[in-house]
This record gives C-alpha cells, sequence and structure tokens, in this order.
C-alpha cells in the first residue's frame, strides 16, 4: 500500500475533514450497532442550557466525558450517550425578563402568563446551534437527535410520579419556615442552591450597635442599682434594617453579663449599658479605663467608662423587658419585648446580646417562637400578613397596605422610610453612590440616642448563584422535601461512590450531606415544573397526582362533581393510554394551564393547585427515570445506576447532589458509581472568566486556530482535570509579545508536531521502499535490540496507560503517551534508527525497522484515540489503510503482552538516556556542540550490574554523544571531588537531636565514604552511618551529592551515577568536526533544493583564509566520509572568488562560506 503523505500539519483540516467523513459514514451510530449484545456501560449526561452560548469550559468537560466512553467503547463495552437540553428555571426566566424589558411582578398585568411561557419555550432552545456545533467540532459523540428535554410533558410527568413516590413516604411536606429569598429572581432559594461556588462573598456593610431602653420594673431593678440613670442593652447587627421589626433580645443564658456606666459617644449622655464581660474590651477602649468620668466632655475621643458593682447570669436576665427600638408597627399580638434565652449566643464577637426579628432568621424565628414571642407582622391590603420587608426587596409601601391596619398599628414617622430598598443591588435605579437604608437607619438612630458605635465590618453574606445579588432571608409558606430524613442512608450510599477527586466525595459533598437541611422544593416563578398537589381552601385535604393518567381520571370527577365544565385533557384529544410523543404534545402541563384545572376532594370540596413550581434541580436531578419517561417504566434502564457521569465542581451541591438524594429516597441506591468533578477554568493568570473582566475564551475561535484535538490534549493533559485550569493558549498577546510559558501551541507543536513528524519520516521512506505492512511478521526475537527495546517499552506503555484510563485518570494516560512519542520514538528510537530507512535493499534488519514504528504507530493512535479522536482516526487508517477497521474508535485497546517485556533492557536503555544526557549538559556547559567529536568519557564503577547494563549499550552512548571511547574507572582520584551535604528537612524529621552531630559527620566524609554511599543508592540500600549517638540510616532524598570539574575534564552526576568527559580536542578531532559541520550545511541545502532523499549531487565548496585552511585540512582526512554521508558523487573545494552569484551562502563557524550542491544529471 502507499502511505498517504502530507505538506503540513493541519489539525484544524483534519477535525472538519474527519468530522464530514464520521458524519457520512453515521461513525457514532456504527459504534453502538457494533458493540450490540455486549456488555453495557451506562453514562448519564448532566444537561446544559441553551438559553446561553457554550464556553470553553464545556470543552474540558465534554473532552472528560467523550474521553471515557471512548475509552469504554474502545474495551468492548455498548456506551449509549444521550444529550439532554434543561429548560426550566431562573437562567430561562431572567434572560427572557431582560429581553422584554420586564419584571417578575409585570407577569400577569403587562404580559400574560401564557405570553411569558412561550417566550421562555423559545428562548431556551436559543443558543442549540452554537450548543450542537460545538459539540460536533470537539468530538464529543452524544446523541443530540433524541434528546431528553425537561421542559417535554412526558418529562414533567416522570417528575410528578416522583414526586407521588417521595409524597407516599411521607418525605414531602408543606411548612412556614424562615428561608433564604432572592428578591432579584423573585422565589425562595434552596440550601443547595445557596451552597454554589462563589455564592458567598465578602461584603462591607454599615453595621451598629444599638442601646435598647431597659424599662424599669421589680425584674429589671438590680440593672439599675443605686445609679440615677437609664439602662440599656447593647446589641450589635450588621443589618440595621431588620431592626424595625426586633421583637425580643436573645442572652446566652450561662455567659457573665456586667453593667458598665458610661457615655454615649454620639449625643454625650451618660448611661448604665448591660453588655457580656468578655467583651468589655471591645467595646469600651481600655486607654479609657484610668479617665474619670467626671473629665469626660462631649466629643473626647476617649470616654471613659467603669465597670459596676454586680454580675448576672443571662438567665437572671431572662424577662426584663424594653421599650421597642423603632416604634414604627405596633404588634397586633402576643407579648414582644422581653429578653430571652437561646442556646447560640456567643462572646465571638458583639455584645454578648442578640437582636431578634423572627421574620428575618431561622434562628431567630426557633427562640422566639420557644419564648411566645410574636413577630412584626404587616397586613396588606388583601388581609394577608406580611413580613415588613416585600417580595422585591423593599420595606412595604404604605399604599399596598390595609388602611385599617395603618391606621391603627402604624406610626406616621415610617412614611419617610416606605418603599426603600433594603439592599441598593434591589433598585437598578439608585445611582452607585446612592446612601443605603441601612445608613439612614443608623444616621436616625446617632441623632437620638440610640445607636452607640457604628462601623463599617467585612463579613460574608449570601448571594444569588444566578443574578449575583444579595439573598434575604425570609419567611415563606414552602413546600418541602424531608431531605434530613434520609441522611444517614445517603452519606452510606455516598460511601459506594469513587469521587474524582476522592476528597470532593469526602469533603465538600461528603460533609454537606452530614449537615443536610430539608430541600426546600417550592419556586413561585412561572416557567418550570408544576407542583403536582392540589389542595382546599382550608388545607385539611390535599391529593398529589402522579401520572397524567391518573390528573385525567380525577378530573372527570371534577367535572361530574360540577367544578370543572369540561375535561380539558379530553378536548385536547389527549388519550391518557397513549404513551407517543405526539399525543402528549396535544396538551402542555406548564402554567397557566395546569392553573385552571380545579379538582374535588374526597369530601367534595374545591382543589386548587398549589401555586408554586418546583425546583429545576429536581428537574436535572430525575433524569436517571425522566430521560426514559414511564413509557419505560418496566424497562431496567428506567431509574438505574450511571457507572460514570462527570460534570465541574459546581455541581457537587447541584446536579450531584439532587441526583443522589432523589435516587435514594426512590429507589434506595447511588444514582452513579464514579463521576470526575472538574475544576474551573480561568484565564491565564488565574482570573475566573468573565463579561466584566473581559477576559473570557472563545471556544470557537480556538478551534479556529488549533482544531479539536489539540484542545481536548491540552485541557484534559496540563492538569488533572479536579485542578483548576489556568487556560492559556500560548500565542503572543494583542501587542505581539510571546506567551511567558507554554500553553495549547506547545501541544500543537511538541505533541502533535513530533507525532506528525514521526508518521511523515515512515511513510516517506515506506513508500520509496514500497514496504508491505502486510509481509510476514520479523520474529521479535530477531529483531535488533533497539527494535525489541521499543517493543517492550510500547507494552509497558499499554499496560500504565490502560491502568490510567481504568482509574480514570485521563490526564496520566496522556502524558504517558506524550512522554512516550517525544522522548522515546522521536528522539530515541527514529533518531537513533534513521540510517537503518536511509538507502539500500529491504533486508530482514530493514523490514524489522518498519513493522516496529509502524506498531508502534499503529498502537500510539488506538491508546490516543480517547483524547484526540480526530488526529488519532486519520493517522490510524493512514497506517492500515483498507485493511483495518473504519474507524480507530471500534478498534478495541491493544492487550499488553508480557513475553516481549524486557525490564533489564529498559533498564539499561534508560541509563543509556541518563548517560547521554548528561554528557550533553556538559557539552552545552562548555559550549561544545555535539558534531564536534570528543575523546573520552569516563564512568565511575557503582555496580558490576550497573556496569554491565552500561557496557551492553556502550556504542549507543558513544554514538549519540559522538564520543570515542568510554573507560568505566574504579579509582577516581585525581578526577572527580564529591561533595555530600544533609538534607536537614528529611533527617530532622527522624534524627531531630542529633542533627549538629550529623552535620559534623557529613563535613568529615570521606571520597571514599561517599562513593559508598551511591553504590548502597545503586543497589536500593540505604547507608548507615556510625556515629556516638547512635546509627543514622541515609535513603536517596537525605543527602545531596555535586562533583567539581578538574582542568581538561567535566563531571555529572544524577543519582547514583556519574560522568567524566574529557573535553580536550586534539587536532584529528577537530578536523573530524570539520567535516561532520559541512555535512550538515550541505544535507540542508539537499533538503532546502528538494531533492529526494536518492538523488546524487556534485558539491562545491568555496572558502577564504583560515577557513580554506580548516576545511582543506578536514577533507583531506574526511574527504570519503562527507561524500558518502551527503551522496556527493563530487566533492571540490576552490577560493571564494571563484564562486558563482547563485552559490547559497551559508553560516560556519561564526563566518560565511558558500556551496554549491547540483544534482548529477
Amino acid at each position: 500500500m502507499t502511505f498517504k503523505e502530507y505538506k503540513g500539519l493541519d489539525l484544524v483540516g483534519v477535525g472538519a475533514e474527519v468530522l464530514d467523513r464520521w458524519k457520512k459514514n453515521h461513525a457514532f451510530e456504527k459504534s453502538l450497532s457494533l458493540r450490540e449484545g455486549a456488555p453495557e456501560f451506562i453514562f448519564f449526561e448532566g444537561p446544559p442550557s441553551a438559553n446561553g452560548k457554550p464556553g470553553i469550559h464545556h470543552v474540558m468537560a465534554r473532552s472528560i466525558k467523550d474521553s471515557i466512553c471512548r475509552y469504554k467503547t474502545q474495551t468492548g463495552y455498548k456506551v449509549n450517550r444521550r444529550a439532554g437540553w434543561d429548560t426550566h428555571g431562573l437562567p430561562v426566566e431572567i434572560g427572557v425578563e431582560k429581553l422584554l424589558g420586564i419584571h417578575k411582578e409585570d407577569i400577569g398585568t403587562k404580559i400574560s402568563v401564557e405570553e411569558y411561557n412561550n417566550t421562555c419555550r423559545r428562548e431556551v432552545m436559543k443558543y442549540t446551534a452554537e450548543w450542537v456545533d460545538l459539540t460536533e467540532r470537539i468530538g464529543y459523540w452524544v446523541d443530540m437527535d433524541d434528546p431528553y428535554i425537561t421542559y417535554d410533558n412526558r418529562y414533567i410527568e416522570t417528575l410528578w410520579y416522583l414526586l407521588r413516590k417521595i409524597y407516599d413516604k411521607g418525605l414531602l411536606y408543606k411548612g412556614y419556615t424562615i428561608q433564604p429569598f432572592s428578591p432579584s429572581d423573585g422565589t425562595g432559594l434552596s440550601s443547595h442552591e445557596l451552597n454554589q461556588p462563589g455564592c458567598y462573598k465578602d461584603v462591607t456593610d454599615t453595621t451598629v450597635t444599638c442601646q435598647f431602653e431597659v424599662i424599669k420594673d421589680g425584674k429589671s431593678q438590680p440593672l439599675y442599682g443605686c445609679e440615677p440613670l437609664p439602662v440599656y442593652f447593647l446589641a450589635w447587627t450588621t443589618t440595621p434594617w431588620t431592626l424595625p421589626s426586633n421583637t425580643a433580645l436573645c442572652v446566652g443564658p450561662n455567659i457573665v453579663y456586667s453593667r458598665v456606666r458610661s457615655f454615649n459617644p454620639y449625643t454625650g449622655d451618660e448611661a448604665i449599658y448591660v453588655v457580656a464581660k468578655d467583651l468589655i474590651p471591645t467595646l469600651f477602649n481600655p486607654k479609657a479605663a484610668e479617665l474619670t468620668l467626671e473629665s469626660y466632655t462631649k466629643g473626647d475621643k476617649l470616654v471613659p467608662y467603669r465597670i459596676l458593682d454586680g454580675e448576672f447570669k443571662g438567665s437572671e436576665l431572662v424577662g426584663i423587658r424594653y421599650h421597642q427600638l423603632i416604634p414604627w408597627f405596633t404588634p397586633t399580638e402576643g407579648d414582644a419585648f422581653r429578653v430571652i434565652p437561646g442556646d447560640y449566643v456567643s462572646t465571638e464577637e458583639g455584645t454578648g446580646v442578640v437582636h431578634i426579628a423572627p421574620t428575618f432568621g431561622a434562628d431567630d424565628k426557633r427562640v422566639a417562637a420557644a419564648a411566645g414571642i410574636p413577630a412584626i407582622m404587616l397586613v396588606d391590603k388583601a388581609g394577608v400578613r406580611q413580613a415588613q420587608v416585600d417580595r422585591t426587596g423593599r420595606f412595604y409601601r404604605i399604599e399596598d397596605l390595609d388602611p385599617a391596619y395603618v391606621e391603627k398599628f402604624v406610626s406616621p414617622s415610617y412614611a419617610e422610610f416606605s418603599g426603600r430598598p433594603v439592599k441598593n443591588a434591589f433598585d437598578d435605579s439608585l445611582p452607585a453612590d446612592a446612601p443605603t437604608l441601612d445608613v439612614d437607619l443608623c444616621v436616625m438612630m446617632k441623632a437620638d440616642g440610640r445607636a452607640f458605635k457604628i462601623q463599617k465590618h467585612v463579613h460574608s453574606y449570601p448571594h444569588s448563584w444566578r443574578t449575583d445579588k444579595p439573598v434575604l432571608y425570609y419567611p415563606l409558606d414552602s413546600w418541602f422535601i424531608k431531605a434530613t430524613a434520609v441522611k444517614d442512608q445517603m452519606v452510606e450510599l455516598n460511601k459506594q461512590i469513587t469521587w474524582k477527586p476522592e476528597s470532593t466525595g469526602t469533603g465538600r459533598f461528603g460533609q454537606w450531606l452530614e449537615n443536610i437541611q430539608d430541600w426546600n422544593l417550592s419556586r413561585s416563578r412561572f416557567w418550570g415544573t408544576p407542583l403536582p398537589i392540589w389542595r382546599t381552601e382550608d388545607g385539611k385535604e390535599e391529593k398529589c397526582i402522579g401520572t397524567v393518567a391518573e390528573l385525567y381520571a380525577e378530573i372527570d370527577k371534577a367535572v361530574e362533581a360540577g367544578i370543572m365544565p369540561s375535561n380539558p385533557l379530553r378536548d385536547k384529544l389527549f388519550d391518557p393510554k397513549d404513551m407517543s410523543l405526539e399525543n402528549y404534545n396535544k396538551i402542555d402541563l406548564h402554567r397557566p394551564y395546569v392553573d385552571n384545572i380545579f379538582l374535588v376532594s374526597d369530601s367534595g370540596k374545591k382543589m386548587v393547585r398549589e401555586s408554586d413550581l418546583i425546583d429545576v434541580w429536581f428537574d436535572s436531578g430525575s433524569m436517571p427515570y425522566a430521560q426514559e419517561g414511564l413509557r419505560n417504566f418496566d424497562s431496567p434502564k428506567f431509574g438505574c445506576t450511571a457507572d460514570f457521569i462527570a460534570e465541574g465542581v459546581d455541581q457537587t451541591r447541584g446536579w450531584f447532589y439532587t441526583l443522589h438524594a432523589i435516587h435514594t429516597m426512590v429507589s434506595g441506591t447511588p444514582a452513579f458509581k464514579r463521576v470526575i468533578s472538574n475544576g474551573l477554568v480561568l484565564d491565564k493568570n488565574g482570573n475566573k472568566m468573565s463579561k466584566r473582566l473581559g477576559n473570557g475564551v472563545d471556544p470557537f475561535k480556538e478551534l479556529d486556530i488549533f482544531g479539536p484535538d489539540v484542545l481536548r490534549w491540552y485541557m484534559l493533559t496540563n492538569s488533572q482535570p479536579w485542578d483548576n485550569l489556568r487556560f492559556n493558549d500560548g500565542l503572543p498577546d494583542e501587542n505581539g509579545n510571546p506567551a511567558k510559558e507554554g500553553g495549547v501551541d506547545e501541544v500543537r507543536r511538541k505533541f502533535f508536531g513530533t507525532l506528525y513528524n514521526t508518521y511523515s519520516f515512515f511513510a516517506l521512506y515506506a513508500n520509496v521502499d514500497g514496504f508491505d505492512p502486510d509481509a510476514p511478521m520479523v520474529p521479535y526475537d530477531r529483531r535488533p535490540e533497539i527494535d525489541r527495546w521499543i517493543i517492550s517499552l510500547m507494552n509497558t506503555l499499554i499496560k500504565d496507560v490502560r491502568a490510567a484510563y481504568e482509574d480514570y485518570d485521563v490526564t496520566t494516560a496522556g502524558r504517558l503517551i506524550q512522554d512516550f512519542v517525544c522522548d522515546q520514538v522521536s528522539n530515541w528510537y527514529v533518531r537513533l534508527n534513521r540510517k537503518r530507512f536511509w538507502g539500500g535493499e529491504m533486508n530482514e534488519g530493514k523490514l524489522a525497522a518498519y513493522q516496529t514504528l509502524h506498531e508502534v504507530l499503529k498502537n500510539v493512535a488506538v491508546l490516543s484515540a480517547p483524547i484526540a479522536p480526530f488526529y488519532m482516526d486519520q493517522l490510524y487508517l493512514d497506517l492500515v489503510g483498507d485493511k483495518g477497521e473504519e474507524s480507530v474508535h471500534y478498534v478495541l485497546m491493544p492487550e499488553y503482552d508480557p513475553s516481549v517485556v524486557d525490564s533489564d533492557l529498559e533498564q539499561r536503555m534508560e541509563l543509556a538516556q541518563k548517560a547521554s544526557s548528561m554528557v550533553l549538559a556538559l557539552r552545552k556547559k562548555s559550549g561544545i556542540i555535539v558534531r564536534q567529536p570528543l575523546s573520552k568519557v569516563m564512568i565511575p564503577v557503582i555496580s558490576e550490574k550497573v556496569k554491565t547494563q552500561i557496557e551492553l549499550v556502550k556504542d549507543l552512548i558513544l554514538g549519540e554523544v559522538n564520543v570515542k571511547e568510554m573507560e568505566f574507572i574504579s579509582d577516581t582520584t585525581g578526577f572527580i571531588t564529591k561533595k555530600i551535604k544533609p538534607n536537614f528537612k528529611t533527617l530532622g524529621k527522624v534524627y531531630g537531636k542529633q542533627m549538629k552531630e550529623i552535620a559534623a559527620a557529613f563535613g568529615a566524609l570521606s571520597q571514599e565514604t561517599i562513593t559508598l554511599i551511591q553504590n548502597a543508592e545503586a543497589e536500593g540500600k540505604p547507608y548507615v552511618l556510625n556515629l556516638p549517638s547512635g546509627d543514622v540510616s541515609l535513603n536517596p532524598g537525605d543527602y545531596m551529592i555535586s562533583t567539581e570539574d578538574m582542568p581538561g575534564l567535566l563531571v555529572a552526576s544524577e543519582g547514583s551515577l556519574t560522568v567524566v568527559l574529557d573535553v580536550e580536542i586534539s587536532d584529528e578531532l577537530r578536523k573530524e568536526g570539520t567535516a561532520r559541520e559541512l555535512i550538515n550545511r550541505i544535507q540542508n541545502l539537499r533538503k532546502d533544493s528538494d531533492f529526494d532523499v536518492t538523488d546524487r549531487v556534485d558539491t562545491l565548496i568555496y572558502a577564504d583564509g583560515k577557513l580554506y585552511d580548516e576545511i582543506s585540512s578536514s577533507l583531506s582526512s574526511f574527504g570519503d566520509y562527507v561524500s558518502s554521508q551527503t551522496l556527493s558523487k563530487s566533492l571540490g573545494l576552490r577560493p571564494a572568488a571563484e564562486a558563482p552569484e547563485d552559490a547559497p551562502e551559508v553560516e560556519f563557524a561564526q563566518q560565511t562560506i558558500k556551496i554549491l550542491v547540483s544534482r548529477c544529471q
């Protein structure tokens, strides 16, 4: 066969050409049909949302998934991969609101719910084409023709089925609790949403320590004592906007409190303050402790204070009453404004007294309820009790409240603050420097003496994972899944999951499970899966619907009871027995349609659907069941456990959690067995990519520059997937400055360029010689040692790469392949064997070289195919033609053959490479080029085994480093002076008390002892150093050995191996070096002239002066050698003046000469 040759490496073109062939041949579909009947490897695809464009991080995530699935296909499994689309939830709704220029409160007024949801349905698939394009271009084989779509009615029905299962187990309940609420999103959030990466941000807020005036009575008299001064509790808060809703103060029952006499630093008024004893130094400046109270003048920076007699445990303060701090609202019920106990109060910061607003904190609500403390609840125009802050994050406007309630319970002083946003982020119209509500409240309290200390404070505060705006804790009437009831089961099942990295499973995920809270399922939005629960008005009767067929039957009952005029499902000609998509497309299970369905209770009462939608994470977490749908209820695939999933680390408490939670509650089994949690893709400076910073990377542009294989290889091998990747394409910046370090471009040049050059070398000479890959194989034992070495190393590679893939460690697999190709195949095997491929007849030795390199390249293509699917497919087909599989992706992974593995051969070749590298480094150090021969290299004998190994590869080393002779020496005196230093870090951990003695002993070690230490290391044994204080066992890493050069000799040591290079150059060696330089220049000219490798040429060299004499002297001794190496039929030297004008000028010995190379006629 003829091996295809290329004019250059075009990986972008390769990607396009191979993709086109895959599409024409239906390659992905065929990969499945070929494995029909084979064991199945189950993979779940996490659904992205197509209302946003794909980013560079999606290349990473999809490449990880694809590489594992391709590998499993290549090990004999059938791997179905079904795409999915996440189509509900906040990302879509927020995008549509921006598109339409509306806010949540406009839906149902300015635009109907039906129109809004229709826009959502359209917009959610806005960038489908871009997602499909990226998926195809990066080679991610996944079925996008039949994806599961979360807005599909059959998908929604399955969610209802799962909720019914959870409901029947008593795990679904309704509760009124304090929950995270996002005014910018217009809905409550679950605890796992609030724990997405980056949700908690450090913010600087205005905080205030307030004065709550104690009501003087019998209970509080001990706080007043004999002093004729008012008494205040001091309480600190980071959320001043919650102070109007204060109804209690909380103290720690066992905390000791003191009375402190001092002055309000703003008004100068004298008072007694009650605070935790341990926090007095943080509230009152210790520098003022020695000042007298009488010396104080209003405005003094140092405010004197005196700690009064008497201490009180918190339990003694319980029941004391105080005046309402900001009396805007009179409580409509209960016994408010009392001191209550709380076990969570601490003295870590603040005052030891906690302000309680039961409507804005879960702990606040808990301790208040236990003590019978009411919350400040307003009454709106509809007569519904509400918290002081509305759902848009503003203080309730007076005009939105019930007039009768306002007249009786609301102070006129509230009007000034009515309608103000509690966080400026909730009002986009406010300028950046607008004062906050917190600041204005503090200014108000400062003016009339209610504020004791106002200061800025940096603290961590939760933000919406979608809008990046602050979240409030808010009283919500919500439906919850009782996740706490199955916590222990989830923890145990998590132990069956293999996590990559393991620390995520035990840490971020495992610790999260240990502290899990009930799942707030309710979402007060419009575009999503409706909660399938209908209730009577009094809430005493309810029905949870599990299927559309059940809903159909219940509607018929409602029609019969006169509650519904007709069955809208029947009106749409829906058949409850028909599970086809066509049938389900006749109806719509979204709002507003389900809101218009009313059912009848068992007692005959009208039932209305609970208006909530369900958390969108329930949608995606249900996909093991819902992607199959109830039509496949009896299939083993319905709710099966995946062998493998992978997504970003942000899904740890998102998709990973909801998959795990739902599968635990419904099936009692893990949702997945193995998971790779990949890290973030950052910019090259380590910053998170964002539109604001303008540092995002367009994946399509990168694909246009590099092609898919380079991007995949870089992203999967640069670092482990779970580590954050600093994406660097390695190209010059916008100013033309070169990249400081390697990146994507380096992968293109180093790995793919090397592999391409290796194949090109093979193809060129294989075509010249007519190599037939089907020729009888030369037995391995009859092949030269270097062939047997690369075959042995290749099988070791097969074993190690397959082990890495099996461990889901794609990074290690890729790195092993890359090192093998670059360091072993190209830089060693091919380079040292070039002459075997040049000229001559096809004898057994030459055939063995072709067969060896052909086998190596073919196996590299197969092993690399999961990571670089396009180029490896082309490489494989170029190597096998029509004699192999139609695609490399149908080829089973090569099997490890231990019979051809020769560990001794691999070891001695490694020694040869190591010794050669050290000698070449010495050449570089002394400025002696490799083409200049040297006379001798000496190697101190460490052990007979190492000596024997090196002797077997001596000729190879000498040829590689261009040295004439190798000498083994046992006595290094006069050649090498060794120095040894202890590694204090490693030795100190074991022999800490002996380190002074060890350091002194090292300074006195003889050359012979240092050699013995090296010999022990070579044999893999420790060396025992006998000291008076006790023996010290020296292992590799416990010491550093260095060498000093002698005149005319250069010395290098690496581990137990030392080489001594004689760098004296004789006249004869210099002549030979000149000859080799000439060969190099002539060969380059042959190449530049596009001569064939077999073309004979005539060569004329033109030079003057010392260069003429140097070249003449060299050719007199080595002319025949130069002629044979360059295929020069004639070789002459002439004065430079005789050179024709077209003779090329070349650099030589830092000067210039001319060489004319002509093809023989």
